[in-house]
């Protein structure tokens, strides 16, 4: 597979900082040779911060930092000072990352809105001096605590493309072509299996300045759902778009046959994903005659829109805006 700058999962090891002792103190000055307890209270342990932007992509700016530990706080010291908290860590992540615990496999995490900050792994709390502990019949206590640790633990990062409409189907059915239309996207283009291998987004202006996102994503082949392919990798992005589209070639040799392959593997991967709106596209159209065309919508399931659609001669491109945009706005009143 070619080396490429979009990085959707990483695997790092993280841990928060230990919380400051508090100490045992006993105020002392040249006018007081036995003053009560004054000993402050420790610092709290750095946090590690998950902080969205919207400006990244990827999680490649986050490849090679394999230990993200935050600072420790600082002990208290005399005069009833608290010490110092630890710095925090804040990771800036692109919108749709999720942070999920190794060894547990729980989602600890989701950051979906930019500038949206979300305390991932707190630090430890600082330890109380020995002033907290003063009481009527204690007026020199000897006790002060230790800070609390941190939380650690191997932790992975992983990206799930946020996209209004994602482009579904096999590989070389046009997505990309259709991207490229639909959008400023350039995408690579070419007559082979898997030529997209990463997400890739445009876009799409619509009518008086709106405008959607659109995702072309790598091509499902047959088992996908069971890592076959691109597999995961791939089917991990397609739940977070609102509109599936459905990209099905006209020289299709059977495209009911097509979209029940490629229905059967997102519900495999995920059951969820069945409840999503679909919309069906028919690429390649321009080289369809009337009668022909009327042969392909009678194979197409009846109760999933559908629109015959060319990228090459531009064919009811504004059509297939027209339509994404009235879903995705009945989907949202």
């Amino acid at each position: 597979m070619e080396k490429s700058n979009f990085v959707d999962q990483i695997r790092i090891f993280c841990r928060s900082g230990h919380g400051g002792a508090g100490i045992k103190h006993f105020r002392r000055d040249k006018l007081t040779a036995y003053g009560g307890p004054d000993g402050g209270d420790g610092g709290r342990g750095g946090h590690i911060i998950l902080k969205g932007n919207r400006n990244l992509w990827t999680l490649l700016h986050l490849r090679y930092h394999k230990n993200v530990l935050a600072e420790d706080g600082e002990r208290g010291s005399d005069n009833n000072k608290t010490g110092r908290d630890g710095n925090d860590i804040v990771l800036e992540v692109p919108l749709g990352t999720i942070a999920v615990d190794e060894e547990s496999g729980e989602k600890e995490a989701e950051v979906l809105h930019d500038g949206e900050e979300i305390i991932w792994l707190p630090g430890g709390k600082g330890g109380l001096g020995n002033t907290n502990f003063k009481t009527p019949t204690n007026q020199a206590p000897e006790h002060s605590q230790p800070g609390l640790p941190g939380e650690e633990g191997w932790k992975v990062l992983e990206l799930k493309v946020l996209a209004d409409v994602g482009l579904v189907g096999f590989p070389n059915a046009g997505k990309s072509t259709l991207l490229s239309v639909m959008t400023a996207a350039k995408p690579k283009i070419a007559d082979y299996a898997f030529t997209t291998i990463t997400p890739n987004l445009g876009m799409v202006e619509y009518r008086d300045g709106k405008s959607f996102c659109m995702a072309d994503l790598p091509g499902i082949i047959e088992g996908a759902a069971e890592g076959k392919g691109l597999g995961h990798r791939f089917l991990r992005h397609i739940e977070r778009n609102s509109i599936l589209l459905f990209l099905i070639p006209a020289d299709s040799k059977d495209h009911k046959k097509e979209f029940e392959i490629l229905l059967n593997e997102l519900e495999e991967y995920n059951p969820e994903l069945a409840h999503k709106q679909f919309i069906i596209a028919v690429s390649k159209s321009d080289m369809l005659d009337d009668e022909l065309a009327k042969e392909i919508e009678r194979e197409l399931p009846p109760n999933v829109p559908h629109i015959f659609i060319s990228s090459v001669t531009n064919k009811n491109i504004q059509a297939l805006k027209d339509l994404l945009w009235a879903t995705l706005n009945a989907q949202t009143t």
